[in-house]
């Protein structure tokens, strides 16, 4: 039997409103701190790249949320503001600074329960728990997960690609670079509990492998083509 799952109490008018709340909010870090923001220079640490890493733990999130029964709105309201203050706040702490944002946020609006309101700043706060997922919320555990599979497979591969290209490196350390994002996908797929999310990393994990064994033929083969020249 499947999950049933509820209607939406957050319109999607509400939600577009938070998103883009959530962007300006960035970028306003990002434009306030002194030359040009504390991590401006590092491109996938902008503005636009946390928007995105926020936009996808949303997806993964709400996906994981309506397959194993969580309260949905929970979970995407807190997925939309879980990062809201990493690019203005210390590391330790920018997942209760970001608590603190989602409630005024949500309290000026005047049209959300405090139990609501209360659920989803638990649940950002919660977000950088690194203990097991089962001391967790079902709600937090959606996000944790969301937060952790957005690191983890092709995505995850892409951006140490950028960061290679970032330093100057060449393709042929590639391969190696790529092994390191396998070994650390399957290292923070450990704390992964949910079979939805357990589905998600697997396939995931998968393509990173397949990915890493093409390139490696491949670069073997560009070896032995330079040799005979």
């Amino acid at each position: 039997m499947g999950v049933e799952i509820k209607e939406s109490s957050v319109s999607d008018d509400e939600f577009a409103d938070m998103k883009r709340f959530v962007y300006d909010y960035l970028a306003a870090s990002v434009e306030n701190e002194d030359d040009g923001g504390r991590m401006r220079w590092y491109p996938w640490h902008s503005a636009d790249y946390r928007f995105n890493h926020i936009m996808n733990v949303v997806d993964i999130a709400t996906y994981i949320g309506k397959r194993e029964g969580a309260d949905v709105d929970v979970v995407r309201v807190a997925a939309v503001f879980h990062d809201i203050a990493k690019l203005d706040a210390d590391q330790d702490v920018h997942a209760e600074e970001g608590a603190r944002v989602a409630r005024e946020y949500l309290s000026a609006r005047g049209t959300f329960p405090e139990s609501f309101i209360d659920q989803v700043c638990q649940s950002i706060t919660d977000h950088s728990y690194q203990g097991p997922l089962t001391d967790v919320s079902l709600e937090t555990r959606c996000l944790i997960e969301a937060d952790i599979l957005d690191k983890v497979g092709a995505n995850g591969t892409a951006l140490m690609l950028l960061r290679m290209g970032y330093e100057a490196r060449t393709h042929m350390d590639a391969a190696e670079m790529v092994q390191r994002v396998l070994e650390r996908g399957k290292d923070h797929s450990t704390r992964i509990v949910s079979d939805t999310a357990e589905s998600i990393a697997y396939q995931r994990l998968k393509r990173v492998k397949w990915f890493r064994e093409w390139l490696e033929e491949e670069v073997a083969e560009m070896n032995r083509f330079g040799s005979d020249l």
